[in-house]
């Protein structure tokens, strides 16, 4: 008998999950099917962390449903879904609608040739609020608000008829090759289950304080919802975490908070949907006319990219984000931001050469809301406000006494603040009290944050105010602009 193939992608879940519960209604048994990709364990956007939250999401799937309803595959995908079709004849192929990078885009026309050459109807629903194709905002708030305040789409996982004999296949993967790594870092788990606690806690105390919150990487990391993981895998759609909110919506006290945090899910399908009108901005400007901004090139620009990517920069807060960031896998919004500032603007790189790297660090890299973030922090999409952020002053405003900076940067820790945001402001007798010497224990700043600021600042405003840069500017807003 042939069978109903769901292929989950970044949608590992099994509750408002429109491709399950469509493959479920025609009689025809269900296999659900995740492939372990060559292409994309060799992608530079991927990392181990991504693929052991994978991993435990699946294994929380594969503990819900039948022995053997859960094919976990090692291969590309198209050589994995031929053999399954050798092998049994795939009735119908199910998933979500991907907002991928290139190389996803690439193997997902390779199948739609495969399926329509072996006459395999391929049923995409779409990722939360996006719309393929998109070439303009118009009804588009509508839509969104239709689409999270639809019934959500759960399936009867005891009542469903699943394929359970994949032991057939030849291409398994040992889901705790990847789970068994043995590591000091605290990434949150993956897995739905874990997900609604995380929500349901959010919900219950922790948010809130999340507008009072958010911008502290220390609070954050306790009062932000922490979901974003849990969304960018499809552990939770956003639809059931939107439903959440209005069920808490008159929550005594909770107004500030709520309203700050809905936000933040709109923007959520909004950056995803630019990435899917222009997915081509993986590799080039928002605003094409950027292209030839002047960067810092050569030996220079390696030296500063390899102290940005490993924490070492010399200024307290930028080194203690990206520590934080290798440790755990997260970082609140506003370091994010501060991040990719200080790498375009006052180390004077290109934002490509550090764009791959905070994918593969962040555990929730969701390629367009990465991507499109990306170029409106480094400043380079033409229609955004210019932010450059100074990270002395982020530190003190947002670490007033320099916890965070001294849990992830312990050189500094006996320094009081605010003088540990600028340690190169401390004299020798200074230095000698606190027990550091810099240069030697901590480096001294990579660049003169005063002089970075005014170049950046001089640089960026040329560059907005030229005749190609505010062509682009309408084009662009034509498209993205609601």
């Amino acid at each position: 008998m042939a069978l109903n193939l769901v292929w989950l992608k970044r949608d590992l879940r099994l509750s408002d999950h429109q491709a399950l519960f469509t493959a479920a209604q025609n009689g025809n048994p269900v296999l659900l099917l995740y492939c372990f990709e060559p292409s994309a364990l060799r992608d530079n956007h991927s990392s181990l962390r991504h693929f052991k939250f994978i991993s435990e999401s699946l294994l929380d799937i594969k503990n819900r449903v039948p022995d053997g309803a859960l094919y976990c595959a090692y291969g590309e995908c198209i050589d994995v879904i031929e053999q399954i079709h050798q092998m049994v004849g795939i009735s119908g192929l199910f998933s979500h609608q991907e907002i991928g990078l290139a190389y996803t885009f690439k193997r997902d026309k390779q199948v739609a040739n495969w399926c329509k050459l072996k006459n395999v109807p391929w049923h995409e629903f779409p990722q939360g609020a996006v719309i393929r194709g998109l070439k303009n905002r118009v009804d588009w708030d509508k839509n969104w608000q239709k689409t999270m305040r639809d019934e959500l789409i759960d399936v009867e996982i005891e009542s469903t008829q699943f394929f359970t004999e994949n032991q057939m296949f030849n291409r398994h993967l040992d889901l705790l090759s990847f789970v068994r790594v043995q590591n000091k870092e605290a990434f949150q788990l993956g897995g739905e289950g874990v997900g609604w606690q995380v929500l349901n806690s959010f919900f219950d105390s922790r948010g809130k304080s999340y507008a009072y919150s958010l911008s502290s990487p220390d609070k954050a990391t306790e009062h932000c919802s922490r979901l974003s993981t849990y969304l960018a895998w499809g552990n939770l759609s956003l639809r059931q975490v939107y439903q959440e909110v209005l069920k808490n919506w008159n929550k005594p006290h909770w107004r500030k908070s709520l309203v700050a945090f809905t936000s933040r899910l709109h923007w959520h399908c909004h950056f995803i949907q630019k990435f899917e009108s222009e997915c081509d901005i993986e590799f080039r400007c928002v605003n094409r006319a950027y292209e030839n901004m002047p960067r810092v090139t050569g030996e220079e620009a390696k030296i500063r990219l390899e102290a940005w990517k490993s924490g070492n920069t010399g200024i307290p807060m930028i080194d203690a984000c990206m520590r934080s960031l290798i440790a755990t896998g997260y970082l609140n919004f506003r370091m994010r931001a501060m991040l990719v500032s200080f790498l375009c603007h006052h180390l004077s790189l290109d934002w490509r050469a550090g764009v791959a790297h905070l994918a593969r660090l962040f555990l929730d890299f969701e390629p367009g809301i990465h991507y499109s973030q990306f170029q409106m922090q480094a400043g380079v999409t033409g229609i955004n406000t210019i932010r450059i952020y100074n990270p002395v002053k982020q530190g003190e405003d947002k670490d007033p006494e320099g916890l965070f900076v001294k849990k992830w940067v312990p050189e500094l820790s006996e320094i009081p603040a605010p003088l540990v945001h600028s340690p190169w402001n401390l004299t020798e007798m200074e230095q000698m009290m606190f027990g550091i010497e810099l240069g030697v224990d901590y480096p001294m700043p990579i660049v003169d944050l005063k002089e970075s600021y005014t170049k950046a600042q001089e640089l960026l405003w040329q560059w907005k105010n030229r005749d190609d840069v505010a062509r682009e500017a309408k084009r662009v807003l034509s498209i993205h602009v609601r």
